[in-house]
């Protein structure tokens, strides 16, 4: 049974993981897009103001969700194997 939590711990990490790096390559094309269309210094304001609103409003949730559900499927994990 410690082996199977163990296990089930990991692959819960990796799907934590997975998720983190889904949320990052948003980003990440986000910035590729912005240096395909130039860089001034309106551009990179604007820019500036819109990431600061709507990261907040993607990101961060999508995030929380992510690691409150790992954490939360981590706990109860142990307490089975606890009790």
């Amino acid at each position: 049974m410690n082996m199977v939590l163990i296990i089930f711990l990991f692959c819960l990490f990796l799907v934590a993981l997975g998720g983190t790096l889904y949320v990052f390559k948003q980003e990440e094309r986000k910035m590729k897009q912005y240096e395909a269309e130039g860089e001034t210094a309106q551009s990179e304001l604007q820019r500036s103001m819109e990431y600061e609103t709507k990261s907040l409003k993607s990101n961060v949730p999508l995030l929380i969700w992510i690691y409150a559900v790992t954490i939360l499927v981590g706990l109860i994990a142990f307490f089975v194997y606890a009790f």
